[in-house]
C-alpha cells in the first residue's frame, strides 16, 4: 500500500468520525461539512437530500423533536453513534468506496442500527462524502430518533 492510500484512510476514518460525533451534539452544520458542497444522503426508500444546506435542513427536522416518551421518564436526551467495520471496497487518488456497520444509543439503550455505503472524494486536504446511502436494519419500538421510522424496511 503507498503512502497515500494509507493518508486517505485515515482522513476519511476522521471524516466519519467528524460525522457521527456532530450528528451527535446535534451540531449539524459541523455535520453538513463532512460532505461534498453538492453531496447525497440517501435513505433507503427515500429520494437523495442534495446539498449541505438540504442536508441541515432534512436533519434538523428528523432529530429536533424527539418521541416525546422519551422525555416522560425525565432521562436526560443523549444520542450516541458507533461506527464499526470500515471496509475500504475500492480506493483511488480519485474516489474511495467505504462500507460500514453503525449502532446508535440513546436515553432508551439500543435505538436503531444499520449500515452505511459512502462514497468519499478528496477535496483539499480532506476526504468528503460525495454520497452516503444509509440502510436501517432495525430501530426500536420506541425509538426516540424520529428518522428512524422515515427509513425502516
Amino acid at each position: 500500500m503507498e503512502l497515500w492510500e494509507l493518508s486517505a484512510r485515515e482522513r476519511i476514518r476522521d471524516t466519519l468520525a467528524a460525522y457521527n460525533w456532530s450528528g451527535d451534539a446535534l451540531r449539524l452544520p459541523e455535520l453538513a461539512e463532512t460532505f461534498c458542497e453538492d453531496g447525497a444522503l440517501e435513505l433507503r426508500g427515500s429520494d437523495p437530500i442534495r446539498g449541505r444546506a438540504g442536508i441541515v435542513a432534512f436533519l434538523g427536522g428528523a432529530v429536533a423533536a424527539p418521541n416525546a416518551t422519551a422525555h416522560a421518564s425525565g432521562a436526560r436526551r443523549i444520542v450516541r453513534h458507533n461506527v464499526t467495520n470500515i471496509r475500504f471496497t475500492e480506493v483511488t487518488p480519485e474516489q474511495a468506496r467505504v462500507a460500514c456497520y453503525f449502532t446508535v444509543v440513546t436515553e432508551i439503550g439500543l435505538d436503531h442500527y444499520g449500515r452505511y455505503r459512502d462514497v468519499f472524494v478528496p477535496v483539499g486536504d480532506d476526504w468528503l462524502i460525495r454520497h452516503r446511502f444509509v440502510s436501517t436494519d432495525w430501530n426500536a419500538p420506541d425509538s426516540t430518533m424520529a428518522t428512524a421510522s422515515a427509513h425502516r424496511q
